[in-house]
């Protein structure tokens, strides 16, 4: 399943019980079902729920978290949003 999600439809995804979304570089990942995988803890994943979170993202991880792990948790893109 891959769909496009406006930024506001993903930031309404902010909670585990919501299906904790974030975006990574234009890319949706629901990780509602990782935050107790996640080897940083839940914590810092749900502190971006909601959120872009490219950035602390590149910050702790390489090109190979993503090959692992996208795949499965990936949902969707970020819709290009009409600027005014």
């Amino acid at each position: 399943m891959s769909e496009q999600l406006t930024t506001k439809q993903v930031a309404e995804h902010n909670t585990v019980e919501k299906g904790l979304y974030i975006i990574v570089d234009k890319d949706v990942y629901k990780l509602d079902s990782f935050v107790d995988e996640h080897p940083g803890g839940a914590k810092i994943l749900k502190r971006v729920g909601g959120k872009d979170a490219s950035k602390q993202f590149w910050k702790y991880h390489n090109e190979s978290v993503l090959k692992k792990y996208g795949p499965k948790l990936k949902v969707g893109t970020v819709k290009e949003e009409a600027k005014l």
